[in-house]
């Protein structure tokens, strides 16, 4: 085994770091060589807050990952997430010198690096520019220009950007771990990778991802992502409202919604009761189940609301005919799926990342909350694939994939898709008896 065979993804998550390390088989599976998953300390909603703190919850991570699989680890994949990012559209073109060449990877290449160049504001820099479709001499709508004849190449770019300092932050932590950084990666364009099958981009879907600090939003139509969004709201906050509504401290209120929680509060009856215990000599403290779920419901309705507007938003409401796919941490909740249909009207799965990891892969890592780990492991495999010398024999890679911001060296995966199989019907006309009795 070769360590340049082997791609390494680092989630720097709002809850907790996990470290994936994984290569492509002889079949194109993901053959996962092993990984960890350890507490984050020193990062809020996706962002670094405190740099000593971040880098030693890296460095436990990468040892862990390192005793698992005897691999030394020397570079990484980063996702990027937070508030601060940000999108915009934008139209670039140039004109080509040979008129009697083909359109080469070259040529694409020198438009989307023109796009980088474009002036930000201050304190702002771009991390993705994404190809959305070509015009060649005025013929637009075309997605796949290589190999075809043209003077006059113009694209419409989706181009996502973020803050320096919270960039330079990222990668002065992984730099100070001891680490160098492949590449810098939109998490919910990672966690697309994972969990999205390219039929649901092909024919429209909404990916929300629902992390510990933020929930990120990418919509996908044509086999091209059209949309990115961050909300400033994730999981933590469900805890701290049940911290505060049920006067419990943090561990018990986060053990409280993983393990009782519901996304519908109609699915639990008031004489439904959970013990916790009390702290220094304190009485135990009974909860209702029935009063946790409203508490729950309350604010992931709150997060929903705000994803399905970002939804409408982007013009593309009714182009995804795929509906939604939840990943991420969040997507554990019980009945979420049924919540969110209910508020959007659309059809609803939970994305596991695990269509094409190899056999032998554990199944704690099957699981949406590595949706963003495993994603960075497969946009490495891609991107090293892609930048790899192409055959005159063999057909053109696709050229709408962005172009990194730093380039790497590894090979490709893509994605699963596991459905839940709740009773929906039923719980849909609870929620609608719920809200028509006017509970929130």
């Amino acid at each position: 085994m070769e360590n340049s065979e082997i791609i390494v993804g680092l989630d720097i998550g709002t809850t907790k770091i996990a470290v994936i390390v994984g290569r492509k088989d002889k079949y194109g599976k993901i053959e996962i060589l092993g990984f960890s998953n350890t507490e984050s300390i020193g990062v809020m909603r996706g962002q670094v807050a405190n740099i000593d703190k971040t880098v030693e919850s890296i460095k436990i991570a990468i040892a862990e990952a390192e005793q698992k699989t005897g691999v030394k680890i020397g570079s990484v994949y980063v996702g990027v997430a937070g508030q601060h990012i940000k999108s915009i559209q934008h139209k670039g073109s140039i004109i080509r010198d040979n008129k009697d060449d083909v359109i080469s990877k070259e040529d694409i290449r020198r438009l989307i690096g023109n796009m980088r160049k474009l002036p930000m504001k201050p304190g702002e820099d771009i991390i993705h520019v994404l190809p959305q479709d070509f015009i060649i001499d005025g013929v637009g709508g075309i997605i796949e220009p290589v190999g075809m004849m043209g003077v006059d190449v113009s694209a419409n770019f989706h181009i996502i950007t973020g803050q320096t300092a919270a960039i330079r932050n990222i990668e002065k932590c992984v730099q100070t771990a001891g680490l160098d950084v492949d590449g810098l990666i939109l998490e919910p364009i990672a966690s697309a990778d994972a969990v999205l099958s390219l039929d649901e981009k092909e024919e429209g879907v909404a990916l929300i991802d629902i992390g510990g600090g933020t929930t990120d939003i990418a919509i996908f139509q044509n086999g091209i992502i059209r949309h990115t969004a961050v909300i400033p709201l994730g999981g933590n906050i469900i805890t701290e409202d049940i911290k505060e509504g049920c006067s419990i401290i943090k561990t018990q209120a986060e053990a409280l919604k993983i393990k009782f929680g519901s996304a519908v509060a109609s699915e639990n009856s008031d004489n439904e009761i959970v013990s916790i215990p009390g702290l220094r000599g304190r009485p135990p403290k009974e909860i209702s189940l029935h009063n946790l779920a409203n508490i729950i419901q309350s604010r992931t309705q709150e997060i929903l609301d705000c994803a399905y507007f970002e939804i409408k938003n982007s013009g593309y409401e009714k182009k995804i005919s795929l509906g939604i796919v939840l990943t991420g941490g969040g997507a554990m909740m019980k009945h979420i799926s049924q919540l969110t249909e209910f508020i959007s009207g659309k059809d609803v799965r939970i994305g596991y990342p695990n269509e094409h990891l190899a056999n032998n892969v554990p199944d704690d890592l099957a699981n949406p909350i590595f949706a963003t780990g495993v994603g960075l492991v497969i946009k490495g495999l891609n991107d090293s694939e892609r930048d790899a010398p192409v055959n005159k024999n063999d057909k053109q890679p696709e050229i709408k994939v962005e172009e990194p911001q730093v380039e790497s060296s590894k090979k490709t995966k893509k994605v699963k898709e596991k459905q839940t199989n709740e009773n929906s019907v039923s719980i849909i006309d609870k929620l609608k008896r719920f809200f028509d009795d006017g509970v929130s």
